[in-house]
């Protein structure tokens, strides 16, 4: 396998708004060859967005702690996206049956391969030295008349709505991924983002230049992830 060393580094900030909604969470076996990131944004222009986000990625790196990995990684992603909307629904129950959700982003490392998987629109970009970004998300948000809206996400008593979309990729020596809010990437010009995304600096490096930016710029509470294989 041609590995590297997973090095990473997390940020998560309010921004100019008074509460963070954002959640991430990182879950590190080095000596088994698998890590699991995962960022959540909860929605804003909803009750408890911050309750959602964390509820969803906690669930999800509980369940995958607790895994076998028997069947395989993607099956036990789909069993935690289950069971984090089960949980999202428990916790709506005993909220006065509150109407919230949150996007959700994750990359899961086993050995040589990457599973990332997506709801909504938080991102995450895979780049490769020399190639830039070979694969970033797709943002599931329909653009209407009526505005913008996003049409996958976890959400309590909608499970039709969080159809999560997972792709699978071999990890190069040298690959480096990024996941982020939309407070990140909404704020940032893409080119600008993915130059600094390519820097030959550490991810604390990078995540510091990141942050930066958002800092002048972002409207949002901001999250990301930065991870280096090599």
């Amino acid at each position: 396998m041609n590995m590297g060393k997973i090095r990473y580094t997390t940020f998560s900030e309010c921004g100019v708004r008074r509460e963070n909604e954002d959640y991430s969470k990182v879950v590190a076996n080095p000596d088994e060859g698998r890590y699991l990131f995962v960022v959540c944004d909860g929605m804003g222009g909803h009750a408890m967005g911050e309750v959602a986000s964390y509820v969803v990625c906690t669930t999800i790196c509980n369940c995958w702690q607790q895994a076998s990995f028997d069947d395989g990684v993607e099956n036990v992603l789909k069993s935690a996206f289950k069971e984090a909307s089960d949980a999202l629904d428990a916790k709506a129950d005993v909220l006065n049956h509150v109407g919230m959700g949150t996007t959700m982003v994750l990359a899961a490392i086993c050995g040589n391969q990457v599973v990332i998987a997506h709801a909504g629109d938080s991102r995450c970009y895979l780049l490769r030295p020399g190639e830039g970004v070979i694969h970033q998300t797709k943002d599931h948000v329909n653009h209407s008349i009526f505005g913008d809206f996003i049409d996958k996400s976890f959400f309590s008593y909608q499970r039709e709505s969080a159809k999560v979309d997972i792709c699978q990729f071999e990890l190069r020596q040298g690959d480096r991924l990024f996941l982020c809010t939309d407070g990140v990437y909404q704020y940032l010009d893409p080119s600008i983002l993915a130059d600094r995304l390519m820097d030959d600096k550490t991810p604390e490096e990078i995540a510091d230049v990141i942050q930066f930016l958002c800092e002048r710029s972002s409207q949002d509470n901001y999250t990301g992830i930065v991870v280096n294989n090599g």
